[in-house]
């Protein structure tokens, strides 16, 4: 059997949608996906009650030959992502909210099926 093999743009977009729906089942509420500014871009933005949680998706195949999901979260990234989230605040005027970064590592087969999706609160 030949099993199609998904583009890294297209596993990136497959893991968003594994951890939006993780999310959901978990009981946040989604404010937002993609949200782009000069800074960077932040993957998923919800609300965990009255904590605003600012969401790093990674997704690997199962290969992970670069290493796990969770490794590629560096310190420029996290840098990159905390600078994005405080554009974020100040443009919806959340000054006043708690806000947390997580981390959801997501590891699939090679045509994108879930084989492994681990949320890590307050990642950094």
């Amino acid at each position: 059997m030949n099993e199609q093999v998904i583009s890294r743009k297209q596993l990136g977009a497959l893991g968003e949608q594994y951890a939006l729906e993780h999310l959901q089942r978990q009981g946040f509420r989604i404010a937002g996906q993609n949200w782009r500014c000069r800074t960077g871009e932040l993957d998923l933005i919800a609300w965990d009650n009255e904590v605003l949680v600012i969401v790093e998706v990674r997704t690997r195949s199962s290969t992970l030959r670069f290493g796990t999901p969770v490794e590629s979260v560096d310190y420029k990234k996290c840098a990159q992502v905390i600078e994005t989230a405080q554009f974020y605040v100040h443009t919806h005027r959340l000054q006043n909210y708690q806000i947390r970064f997580d981390v959801i590592s997501i590891v699939t087969d090679k045509a994108g099926n879930l084989v492994s999706l681990d949320q890590i609160p307050n990642a950094f």
